[in-house]
């Protein structure tokens, strides 16, 4: 009884650790008719895969208005190299 009370201690707070779910952005929203509502889902890269998802659906797509794109990555940095002085002969 004591060790599975310790297990579930363990457990729950490795649950707690663990970092948060970031949420997905992509640029293409799809819009999907639910009935009364309305379901959205940002998480397609190009607008054929939107439209894929949606086809036959009764949904459209629409570009991602909050979507930010993400920043270039940082390509090597060069540095300037001393060369030493020729020696006199």
């Amino acid at each position: 009884m004591r060790l599975s009370f310790v297990a579930l201690l363990l457990l729950a707070a490795a649950a707690a650790a663990a970092a948060p779910a970031l949420a997905q952005n992509y640029p293409w929203c799809a819009h999907i008719d639910a009935g009364a509502d309305e379901a959205v889902n940002c998480g397609f890269v190009s607008f054929e895969q939107c439209m894929a998802t949606v086809r036959g659906m009764g949904g459209f797509c629409m570009a991602n208005n909050t979507y930010r794109a993400p920043l270039p990555a940082a390509g090597p940095t060069r540095r300037a190299h001393r060369h030493a002085a020729p020696k006199p002969s």
